[in-house]
């Protein structure tokens, strides 16, 4: 049952990055079909990312109240009632509006199975296939994407496939998960959300979420636009090398943490490694001439970003109590998120003031800011 239950956790990633995958290829349609500017756009970021905030803030208390099946439930039900929505084609404002539920939705599902993922035995491994299955779907988005606006189908067709993928998975989390959540000592009252939010370790490791989805969603989302206006690709083969950027993605939280673990190479310092192998890789992709390099650049740029939040999930209990845990889970997914919505918005208006030459420095002075909230959050980390 543990096993059945897995494969149904992992397909909630796969579902969840297809989206973070996809978006980023849809949105010049959107733009076109909304008329709408780049700066405008970042509405939907926010507004997306207001819903998953309040998912993560609400995961623990929803968790008591529904159990881990119904909790499940709620969230995939409403992003299948939104994906389908969307594949009608609403009006902007609607759009708007409908943006924030499924980030609602999408933030149950994400919260909710790390949450329930880090009750389970090997959970830090598990903990890493679970995030690479994101990248599984985050690499099949912008391929999906292009492939239907190529046979000219509107961008709202892709959401449609979402729907569809999204009811089996809402009828396992019915049918197979626990109704109960585990007992992890939490209090009862309303006190751990508050307690979570004053703790400096969780705070720095939420500000580090917010930082890094930042860059994550900054260049999965504006890569595609970078690509074509930029650098002048054509648009199927700037999908295909976004998916590759979400293949090396995905390629690094299945390799490098287990290659670290057969080294004796702990979390802290993997994530430290990580990050510098970000800041090379998005330089390489910033100034070299050649679009091999380019390409081979945004790989590696994914591949060594890939494994940093798991990472980071995984070192919580070295960062808090026991108890505190599966709120803090949920926090630092809903304020990561935040940063998925606030830097793409900046990159975007700094793109339409600037250009889009902006993407990669903007994304190298996140990986400063990275690196130096890492090396605070480290010193915090108790002993394994």
């Amino acid at each position: 049952m543990t096993r059945l239950r897995l494969v149904f956790a992992f397909g909630g990633f796969v579902l969840i990055g297809l989206g973070g995958g996809a978006s980023g290829v849809l949105l010049p349609a959107q733009i076109e079909y909304y008329h709408l500017d780049k700066s405008v756009v970042g509405v939907l970021f926010f507004a997306f990312s207001a819903g998953y905030i309040s998912a993560g803030a609400a995961n623990g208390a929803l968790q008591r109240r529904l159990g881990v099946r119904g909790h499940l439930v709620i969230g995939t039900a409403l992003f299948t009632a939104v994906t389908l929505a969307f594949g009608v084609l609403p009006p902007y404002l609607l759009f708007v509006v409908l943006t924030l539920v499924l980030g609602f939705g999408a933030g149950i599902i994400d919260a909710g199975l790390n949450a329930y993922v880090s009750t389970l035995p090997r959970h830090t491994a598990l903990l890493n296939f679970l995030h690479a299955f994101y990248g599984v779907g985050a690499l099949a988005g912008p391929v999906l994407a292009v492939a239907l606006l190529d046979r000219g189908l509107q961008w709202n067709a892709i959401y449609l496939v979402f729907f569809a993928c999204s009811v089996p998975l809402l009828l396992g989390y019915a049918l197979w998960y626990p109704s109960l959540t585990a007992d992890s000592g939490e209090p009862m009252h309303a006190s751990a959300f508050g307690a979570a939010i004053r703790h400096r370790a969780v705070g720095l490791a939420a500000a580090f979420l917010a930082l890094y989805v930042g860059v994550e969603v900054t260049i999965g989302n504006w890569g595609y636009s970078f690509l074509v206006e930029e650098r002048g690709q054509g648009a199927v083969l700037a999908g295909w090398v976004i998916s590759g950027y979400w293949f090396g993605f995905t390629a690094g939280r299945f390799v490098l943490n287990a290659l670290a673990e057969r080294a004796g190479i702990g979390p802290v310092a993997l994530t430290f490694g990580c990050l510098v192998g970000v800041a090379v890789s998005a330089g390489v992709v910033w100034v070299a001439p050649f679009e091999a390099a380019v390409v081979v650049g945004l790989a590696a740029l994914g591949f060594f970003l890939g494994p940093i939040f798991p990472l980071t999930i995984a070192i919580l209990p070295r960062l808090a109590p026991a108890w505190l845990v599966p709120t803090a889970v949920g926090l630092l997914v809903g304020v990561s998120v935040a940063g998925g919505a606030l830097f793409p918005w900046l990159a975007g208006t700094a793109a339409h003031h600037l250009g889009l030459g902006t993407l990669l420095p903007i994304t190298l002075g996140l990986v400063a800011l990275l690196l130096a909230n890492w090396w605070r959050i480290a010193r915090r980390v108790a002993p394994a």
